[in-house]
């Protein structure tokens, strides 16, 4: 009903009787060239960073009226800042992980570093008494040749 009576005969002549036209038309001409200059201001940004969304954005400056642009201007700012956070939480996982991974692999290190010389007093453990074993079979062989010549010298006498 209120279009009916916005598109009707007598709301056209009052409003052509109201405004002038050239006023109008000087007004839409600063607006389109307003509009002109931003979308060119967009459509250099675009290219200089190569955004796909900047230049969309460019070229629905320059078709569109501007309450749209500033929607879809409002919209790219709040998903861009969605994404900064959604960043600002991975980066800080990854942080978290790194530290945990760094700390782990330095006990791991410490706990290798253990080893290393738990192994070199083993080896020097397992080098002294093969040389003691070697020296206990040498007199054991010893201890038999005079118990030998022992026997034979009871056997002479």
């Amino acid at each position: 009903k209120a279009l009916a009576i916005l598109s009707g005969d007598d709301a056209h002549d009052l409003f052509t009787r109201t405004f002038n036209p050239e006023f109008l038309q000087r007004e839409s001409a600063a607006r389109s060239a307003h509009r002109e200059e931003a979308s060119r201001v967009l459509a250099a940004a675009a290219e200089k960073v190569h955004s796909p969304r900047l230049a969309t954005l460019a070229y629905q400056v320059k078709l569109d009226a501007f309450t749209r642009v500033k929607k879809a201007i409002d919209d790219m700012i709040a998903q861009l800042t969605a994404e900064k956070e959604a960043e600002i939480k991975h980066k800080d996982f990854c942080v978290d992980e790194f530290n945990t991974n760094q700390l782990q692999t330095e006990k791991k290190e410490r706990e290798k570093q253990d080893l290393i010389a738990k192994i070199e007093d083993l080896e020097m453990t397992i080098k002294a008494l093969e040389e003691a074993i070697t020296a206990l079979k040498s007199e054991i062989a010893e201890m038999q040749v005079q118990l030998k010549r022992a026997g034979e010298d009871r056997e002479k006498q």
